[in-house]
C-alpha cells in the first residue's frame, strides 16, 4: 500500500495569507481615518465661514462702532470656542473701507492659520444693506434698435402686468441721433 500525503496549507502559506489580509486592513483603516479627518476639517471650515460672514454683517450694519484699524473678539458657536480678527483698510475711495475678517478655531491664545477669511466693503459710497428693495427691478434700460438699424438706449418694458399688479405699457423713446 502506498501512503498518500494529506493535502492542506502549510504554515508558510497561512502566514503569507495573514500578512496580505493585515496589509489590506491597514490600508482600509488609513482611508477611513483620512475621510473622517477631512469631514471634520470641512465642518470646521464651514462654521468658520459662517462666523466670518456674520461678523461682516455686524460691521456693515454698524452694530460695532469701532474706529480702530483692528478689532478682535472671541465667541462660542456650535459648542466650540472661536476667535476672529477684523481689520479695516483704506481704499482709493475716501468714504469707503475694505473689511477683512479672519476666523480661527480655539480661544484668542491659540495660534494657527485662519480657517476662514471673508472680505467686504462699507462706507457712505455704498448703499445701505437692504436698500435695493426700494427699487422696482421689473423695469430697466436696455439697448433697443432704432429706425436706421443702429442700437439706441431706451427703456424696454413688456406689455402686461408688473410685479405690483399694475398694468404696464411700453413707452416710446426717441432714439439718440
Amino acid at each position: 500500500m502506498s501512503r498518500r500525503r494529506a493535502r492542506g496549507f502549510t504554515l508558510v502559506e497561512v502566514l503569507v495569507a495573514l500578512m496580505i489580509v493585515a496589509m489590506g486592513l491597514a490600508a482600509l483603516m488609513v482611508a477611513v481615518s483620512g475621510a473622517a479627518r477631512t469631514s471634520g476639517y470641512l465642518r470646521d471650515k464651514s462654521l468658520a465661514q459662517w462666523i466670518a460672514l456674520n461678523r461682516l454683517s455686524e460691521v456693515r450694519l454698524n452694530l460695532n462702532k469701532s474706529t480702530q484699524n483692528t478689532d478682535t473678539g472671541e465667541l462660542k458657536f456650535a459648542n466650540r470656542t472661536w476667535h476672529y480678527d477684523t481689520r479695516y483698510f483704506d481704499t482709493s475711495i475716501t468714504s469707503m473701507k475694505r473689511i477683512v475678517v479672519r476666523v480661527y478655531a480655539g480661544d484668542a491664545k491659540t495660534k494657527g492659520n485662519p480657517l476662514a477669511e471673508s472680505t467686504s466693503f462699507f462706507g457712505t459710497a455704498l448703499g445701505a444693506p437692504g436698500g435695493s428693495n426700494a427699487v422696482d427691478w421689473t423695469q430697466g434700460s436696455t439697448a433697443i434698435p432704432t429706425a436706421n438699424g443702429t442700437a439706441g438706449v431706451g427703456t424696454a418694458v413688456a406689455t402686461g402686468t408688473s410685479a405690483t399688479g399694475t398694468a404696464v405699457t411700453p413707452t416710446p423713446q426717441a432714439a439718440p441721433q
